[in-house]
């Protein structure tokens, strides 16, 4: 039975992580991994893939409900590993605007909040049990954060963010989440409110991870595109299908690669090979570029 989440850098499991490694080619796989790949071609019926679709903010809901705010740790690395949220000011003083697209419990944003007095976080998520979540958080405050429910392939974010004005906006593991053909209409969403020459920070599932390659039969939705047993579903990117759908939409690619490393769990013996994409994107100052 496949596991609620497959185990990643953010959920709460007895794991040791070591130094990771940065490179431009994906993980290579043992033949054995190749030929379990080669095998899994059945894709689900058009019915269940439709019905997932419609069911996706519900599956997320009860994800969040079974989960509390208990699922992931405290995003405490985004600062060491996304240096452009300190280092993108004009002056150390200058208030920093950042959107949280897919914000879940706060994880990630509230360690920012503590950290960086000089930051006013807008904060969305699919799941409004999740915004809940944020909103009962003892460190939420109005004046530094806003929380709002937003699906990011439909809901204009101008509704709650005003067009143009947020400095950074992070992505991180939201984006697979996300049906690979309305991935483009998300990208257009955050790039409205995103200012000319801001940042996107993008981190999530690699192409090869562990998670992808744990699968079993009934588990495919598309090329790299897999349901997991509660209903949530999960992409795995290349980095040449990321660059593309990002500069389709106007984005010029910073960085862009895989991030490889090996999760030790000591107490069960196991070793599991991880492969996140981590990229930067920005907006290009040129007129018209929305």
């Amino acid at each position: 039975m496949e596991p609620l989440l497959s185990v990643d850098e953010g959920s709460k499991e007895n794991m040791h992580v070591p130094e990771q490694t940065e490179t431009p080619v994906p993980r290579t796989l043992t033949q054995q991994e190749l030929d379990r790949l080669g095998a899994e071609q059945t894709l689900v019926s058009n019915f269940k893939l439709m019905k997932l679709e419609q069911e996706a903010q519900k599956n997320w809901d009860l994800f969040y409900k079974r989960n509390t705010t208990n699922f992931f740790k405290d995003r405490h690395w985004t600062t060491r590993e996304f240096e452009e949220l300190k280092a993108c000011r004009e002056f150390e003083s200058q208030k920093l605007v950042l959107l949280e697209a897919g914000c879940g419990g706060g994880n990630c944003i509230f360690p920012l909040l503590e950290e960086d007095l000089n930051i006013f976080v807008y904060a969305c998520d699919f799941s409004p049990r999740a915004v809940d979540f944020v909103k009962q958080n003892p460190l939420y405050c109005p004046e530094r954060c806003c929380a709002f429910q937003c699906d990011l392939t439909k809901d204009d974010l101008r509704t709650n963010v005003p067009e143009g004005s947020v400095d950074v906006i992070t992505l991180i593991f939201v984006l697979s989440a996300i049906h690979p053909d309305k991935m483009k209409m998300a990208l257009q969403n955050i790039s409205r409110v995103l200012k000319p020459g801001g940042m996107v920070l993008f981190r999530d599932y690699g192409l090869y991870d562990h998670a992808m390659l744990r699968f079993k039969a009934g588990n495919k939705l598309g090329e790299n595109f897999y349901v997991r047993q509660d209903g949530t579903r999960s992409y795995f990117f290349s980095k040449e299908f990321l660059a593309e759908i990002f500069e389709d939409q106007g984005f010029q690619t910073i960085t862009n690669d895989y991030v490889l490393r090996e999760t030790v769990n000591k107490k069960e013996g196991l070793c599991v090979p991880r492969v996140f994409l981590q990229s930067k994107f920005t907006k290009p100052c040129v007129s018209g570029s929305s």
